[in-house]
C-alpha cells in the first residue's frame, strides 16, 4: 500500500522514531512548492513529524517548535519553512511573517495551528491531523481528498 492510502485510512504511530519515519516517507512523494496543514492538539506529534520532513530532505540543523519565533527556516536538498501559528491572533499578523519572501523552490511550507491563519493558508494546502489516542499513541491522517478545503 502506497503511503497516501496509508495515510488516508489513518497510520498509528507508538512512538516518535515512528511518527517521523510516516513523514521521511511521505517527504519522498510530496510535491514541490506545496503547503502542509498540520492540525492537532498540543503534543499530538505536528513538530515531530516536521523533524521527519527535515531528516528527507537532508537538513541538518535540529527541528524545533517555532512556538516563539513563529518562523525557522531550514535549507536542505528542499526548503522547509515551519510556521507555528499558535500564537498568531488575526490573520494580519501574517503580513508581517513576510513568508512570500522566503518561498525559495523547492520548498514545503508547514503551518501548525492552521486554523489561525485563515485564508493565508493555500488552497491547495494537504491537509493532516494528528490525534492523541493514548500514552504513546497517535493518529496520522491525511484528509480523504488529499487537500485543505478541496
Amino acid at each position: 500500500m502506497c503511503i497516501l492510502d496509508k495515510l488516508r485510512r489513518g497510520v498509528v504511530t507508538c512512538s516518535a522514531a515512528e511518527t517521523e519515519e510516516l513523514a521521511e516517507e511521505l517527504a519522498s512523494v510530496f510535491p514541490e512548492d506545496e503547503t502542509l496543514a498540520l492540525q492537532g492538539e498540543l503534543g499530538a506529534g505536528k513538530t515531530t513529524f516536521v523533524r521527519g520532513l527535515a531528516r528527507a530532505w537532508n537538513i541538518v540543523e535540529p527541528v524545533t517548535s517555532p512556538t516563539y519565533t513563529l518562523l525557522t527556516i531550514h535549507r536542505g536538498s528542499r526548503n522547509l519553512l515551519h510556521l507555528d501559528a499558535y500564537r498568531l491572533k488575526n490573520e494580519a499578523q501574517m503580513d508581517n511573517l513576510m513568508i512570500d519572501d522566503f518561498l525559495t523552490s523547492p520548498y514545503c511550507l508547514a503551518v501548525e495551528w492552521p486554523e489561525n491563519i485563515g485564508s493565508y493558508l493555500p488552497k491547495s494546502s494537504w491537509c493532516i491531523s494528528f490525534t492523541i489516542l493514548g500514552p504513546n499513541r497517535h493518529r496520522v491522517r491525511l484528509d480523504q481528498s488529499g487537500i485543505l478545503n478541496a
